[in-house]
């Protein structure tokens, strides 16, 4: 979380001192007009270039992971970014449109549209050909706004269906590459030789490049492998169904604790399912676990059929257990349990020293999915403790400190429903765990 925090910050603070510093000096004269022609320009850079970081983490390229610590805390970014150009356009369009609201109302007087400022002679067919184009930008900025602002609704809004997110999510690259038009041709033409103009561009090479790679579907193509359904087993008192995929050749194997995006009817797409089984290429398979929790996981088990054609797309993630602790404390709230049960399943194959206790906390309890745990618990020789709600009670931070006494000298991963996993986090941090020592999978694409 430290990574995407700096970020967040340190994003809209970094395109901030370059907007001043191409900006300064300031007006003589800090008129209505003139400070509404200031906050256009700011907040058209902040939309522009924390859009441009938004389609850079929406094409899951690799080499991203490592800095922000897995593709859950990219997503996480990228949402948090999102909700910043909400913001930053909302109010962008507002400071635009403001001036025709206060004529047409009778507040103000029309202005008197002058020669666009920041004039440079040598480069002056470019900038008269920028200023030919500019109705045709502020056109291609008001409908994209719009569009941009209904699509992240509709990305926040989680009741609306997974399935009709994902397909009109596309759009935004779009609605981007307008926006990308809109801010070439009505941004501050003298600002493009100083360093913000140098960024900004900087910026919407990577942002055009991974919004055509959006729209041509290119996003993941070279981490997508063919595979089979295998075997279905459902385990009803938990609206659960563990699915085995046979994969042909090209999946290159995966580490315990790593998710994929896995799509069992092409009109439906992907979604992402943590693999709860470990990598052994002879066998050539992976498990996935599906909890009924929404829309299409709710009907998946009538859907599927042995034999079914499956497309995986991943490995992703990087909540795989690796850290020079030699304790660990595991914590599975319900469905988040699917990653442990791949690092058992490794562990049992190649057994290391560490010394691990599982926590399984759950409200759902079925007594043949308890006994696998404790099979592969007992295979992978950890400890496990078994939680069911209404029977055991809730797990909280003091129970926790009292099933693992020696948990300071452990390091903590956790996986489950996010505020359960933030209150155990607040409360070990309280009591003396060290942040680094807690890792969590934020799980959540949306």
């Amino acid at each position: 979380m430290k990574n995407i925090k700096i970020a967040l910050w340190g994003i809209p603070a970094s395109l901030t001192v370059l907007w001043l510093a191409a900006s300064l000096p300031l007006p003589d004269t800090l008129s209505p007009i003139a400070v509404r022609n200031l906050l256009v320009q700011y907040s058209g850079v902040l939309s522009l270039g924390a859009m441009s970081i938004v389609m850079l983490l929406a094409t899951r390229a690799k080499w991203i992971e490592p800095w922000l610590n897995g593709l859950d805390k990219s997503y996480r970014l990228h949402k948090w970014l999102g909700i910043l150009v909400l913001v930053t356009a909302v109010v962008h369009w507002l400071a635009s449109n403001a001036p025709k609201w206060a004529v047409s109302l009778g507040l103000m007087e029309a202005p008197e549209r002058g020669e666009p400022s920041g004039a440079i002679p040598d480069v002056g067919a470019i900038q008269a050909f920028f200023n030919s184009q500019r109705g045709l930008a502020e056109t291609l900025g008001d409908l994209p706004f719009k569009i941009m602002v209904i699509l992240i609704i509709i990305a926040l809004v989680k009741r609306i269906p997974y399935k009709f997110f994902a397909n009109t999510h596309t759009l935004l690259a779009v609605a981007y590459l307008a926006f990308v038009f809109h801010g070439v041709v009505l941004m501050d033409f003298a600002a493009w030789t100083q360093p913000l103009g140098i960024v900004v561009v900087l910026l919407m090479v990577g942002g055009v490049i991974s919004a055509v790679m959006t729209l041509t579907r290119q996003i993941g193509r070279r981490n997508t492998v063919s595979g089979k359904v295998e075997s279905i087993r459902t385990f009803a008192e938990l609206d659960a169904t563990a699915v085995t995929i046979a994969m042909e050749d090209g999946w290159k194997g995966h580490d315990a604790g790593q998710f994929a995006f896995v799509s069992f009817d092409r009109k439906e797409g992907k979604h992402p399912f943590t693999i709860a089984s470990a990598w052994d290429p002879a066998a050539g398979r992976i498990s996935v676990i599906s909890k009924a929790l929404g829309d299409y996981t709710k009907f998946l088990p009538d859907r599927l059929k042995t034999g079914g054609e499956v497309i995986v797309e991943g490995p992703y993630g990087r909540f795989t257990f690796d850290d020079a602790k030699t304790r660990q404390v595991w914590i599975g709230g319900g469905v988040g349990i699917t990653p442990f049960i791949a690092k058992m399943k490794e562990l049992a194959a190649t057994p290391d020293t560490k010394t691990v206790d599982l926590i399984h906390s759950t409200k759902d309890f079925s007594a043949e999915a308890v006994e696998m745990l404790k099979a592969d618990a007992k295979a992978a020789g950890i400890t496990i403790h078994i939680l069911v709600d209404d029977r055991d009670g809730f797990l909280d931070g003091a129970r926790l400190r009292d099933l693992v006494p020696d948990w300071k000298s452990a390091s903590v991963w956790f996986c489950g429903p996010a505020g359960f996993g933030q209150a155990l986090r607040s409360d070990l941090l309280a009591n003396g765990l060290v942040v680094e020592d807690f890792h969590q999978e934020l799980f959540e694409m949306r």
